[in-house]
């Protein structure tokens, strides 16, 4: 049967609704999605050039989670410090703020309090965070290491090591925000006291469920008024459970937890594309909203120092 002008017209009308209709449909989720994300603060973000392989660069993390309507995110790399390269984004990019850090492994020296010193001094003044030993702390060379037993000590003899305490020294008078590492329970425990008599405001225990901590030594973490992590990547490659999370969540409270990403290597799921999947793990378990504003967005960005969310 041949279309007369009036059915062709009339299908061409449909075809037009149709489009609009799909792209209303698409435009209202993409809206969706980014109010979502809005406010987010990622303390944990893994990007390229890194001597690991990467899923994106440290300006395609920044651009993606600056479209995804995010607030701000933490350049982390294990060997190098990324003051610097949060500095370089953070001119590329805008609608983000973007931090970095030094991970005091042995590739910046170890204990070194001059890295720390250097960071604090590069221009941007994107530096924000020190982390103790990752890949050389003596929890994760034992435990964890591929390869290797040397390690950079935090502790000997039950003290912590000179280094250490000048370390803090230098994160109280600039008010940095001090990350445990990949340190023992037992460590951080030990060194939370020590850095606080120091003078250090900021605590944050990194991903403090990988490190093994016992819900008893979470609860002693708190009572030092430490922010604990836990991050989207262990759920990923089910290490841990978001019943874990919750039940920690529910025991010790929200307002001693912040969530993360730990997202970035090649093969994982973008930034943007783990926190959409956290949030909606986190609400199907029956977090309420406001806890997850909490340890998304209210206590990451305390920790960086930014004006309350």
């Amino acid at each position: 049967m041949l279309s007369t002008p009036r059915t062709l017209k009339l299908s061409l009308v449909c075809l037009a609704v149709g489009i609009i209709g799909v792209s209303y449909v698409m435009h209202a989720r993409a809206q969706g999605e980014r109010e979502l994300l809005d406010g987010v603060v990622d303390l944990h973000v893994h990007a390229g050039p890194d001597s690991r392989p990467r899923s994106v660069s440290d300006l395609e993390a920044a651009r993606g989670a600056s479209e995804a309507g995010m607030r701000a995110i933490l350049l982390k790399n294990h060997f190098t410090m990324t003051a610097d390269r949060a500095a370089l984004a953070m001119d590329q990019v805008d609608g983000l703020e973007i931090f970095g850090g030094v991970v005091l492994n042995r590739a910046v020296g170890g204990i070194n309090p001059e890295a720390v010193r250097q960071m604090v001094e590069f221009s941007g003044s994107r530096g924000r965070v020190v982390w103790l030993p990752t890949f050389d702390a003596e929890w994760y060379v034992k435990n964890v290491g591929e390869g290797g037993s040397a390690f950079v000590p935090i502790i000997q003899n039950g003290s912590p090591v000179p280094d250490v305490l000048e370390i803090f020294s230098l994160v109280a008078e600039h008010n940095l925000l001090l990350a445990m590492g990949h340190s023992a329970p037992e460590e951080v425990l030990a060194l939370i006291p020590e850095a606080k008599r120091l003078g250090v405001q900021r605590i944050l225990v990194t991903h403090v469920f990988s490190q093994g901590a016992t819900r008893e030594q979470m609860q002693q973490m708190a009572s030092e008024d430490a922010i604990m992590e836990i991050d989207w990547l262990a759920v990923l490659n089910g290490s841990r459970s978001i019943t874990d999370y919750t039940m920690a969540i529910r025991e010790i409270g929200a307002e001693f937890f912040v969530m993360s990403t730990d997202l970035g290597q090649a093969g994982n799921p973008l930034h943007p594309e783990g926190w959409h999947a956290y949030i909606g793990a986190m609400r199907e378990a029956g977090v309420s909203g406001e806890d997850i504003d909490t340890m998304s967005r209210r206590n990451p960005a305390r920790l960086l120092g930014l004006d309350p969310w």
